[in-house]
């Protein structure tokens, strides 16, 4: 009879040799390839922009940052000499010459051009349409077209929320929209009145009262009238420039607003208030709010001096 530790060693072989043949007949795994990937983190300080190109198995990478230059660099960093909207994109080449290309749209420091005008690169772009805020600002106002643009005593200052509807029955005030392209062509759209926010002297001496549609405003000189806005409109917008005006408390009816930022139209457009004067000054302005001053003349004693000044915040409608 064999010795019962025999029986025991053969049994623990036995185990040994099936877990070999086991791991062995079982070992049909292959090289898992990763496929070419391509994406792109970035960090913006100002106009500098640093880049990762977060990628796997690529060999080289190729970048193009949307403003003319480029880099072959994995992680570049690049400053750009303008502020602006911008397509960076990264190609990234495998080993096998395979391809992949990412991109991303930056906004960088931007100026007020750029918002303005909205993001240009968006494949949807169709201008940046804006119209008149009813929940004014605290900085709304009505004023006297002086040197200092002073608050006009006879009005509420601020303006209160929604003046120009519940106040003076003109709520159609707040609907038209005024679309600004990075091309610089312009549109307006006065919505189904076929109306626009004007003043009451500019109406009886250009329409002999004809087109006052709305004279709910007549207390501040205000009313809207018909208006067919201009095919194939422009404008111009001016960073700095010393804007001269005419004005009944300037010497020889003028005055000189210096160091302003303008913005004007072709034939007879304009923005938010038709009126004899069709620049306005941009006091201020962001992605999603500008306030502009737009010129009333208010005086049938004065015809065509600007007495009086608007100052409105609008509000992007899109």
């Amino acid at each position: 009879m064999r010795n019962k530790h025999t029986y025991l060693f053969s049994a623990v072989l036995f185990s040994v040799l099936l877990t070999l043949v086991s791991c062995n007949s079982d070992d049909d795994s292959v090289d898992v390839v990763i496929p070419l990937t391509a994406d792109i983190f970035h960090s913006v300080n100002g106009k500098k922009v640093n880049f990762q190109g977060l990628t796997n198995n690529a060999v080289s990478w190729a970048w193009d940052f949307g403003d003319g230059t480029k880099s072959t660099d994995k992680n570049p960093v690049h400053t750009f000499s303008d502020g602006g909207y911008y397509v960076t994109t990264l190609t990234a080449t495998g080993q096998n010459g395979s391809v992949e290309t990412t991109a991303i749209n930056l906004a960088i420091d931007l100026p007020a051009y750029s918002l303005l005008v909205g993001n240009h690169t968006l494949p949807d772009y169709q201008g940046k349409k804006w119209r008149i805020k009813s929940a004014h600002s605290n900085n709304d106002y009505f004023a006297n077209s002086d040197a200092v643009l002073s608050p006009f005593d006879g009005a509420p200052n601020p303006l209160p929320s929604g003046i120009f509807g519940a106040g003076l029955g003109m709520p159609e005030v707040y609907e038209d929209e005024f679309t600004f392209h990075f091309d610089g062509t312009y549109e307006h759209d006065v919505k189904s009145d076929g109306a626009a926010f004007s003043g009451l002297v500019y109406q009886f001496v250009t329409t002999g009262g004809a087109g006052i549609v709305n004279d709910g405003g007549s207390d501040f000189g205000l009313c809207t009238g018909k208006y067919t806005p201009d095919d194939g409109a422009t404008f111009t917008y001016v960073e700095n420039e010393d804007f001269k005006t005419t004005s009944v408390y300037g010497p020889e009816g003028s005055l000189i607003y210096s160091s302003v930022s303008t913005l004007d139209f072709s034939g007879t457009e304009f923005i938010g208030l038709l009126d004899f004067e069709r620049k306005v000054i941009i006091q201020d302005i962001t992605d999603s709010a500008m306030r502009l001053v737009m010129f009333v003349a208010a005086s049938p004693d004065a015809i065509g001096l600007n007495t009086n000044a608007i100052v409105l915040t609008f509000e992007v409608a899109n």
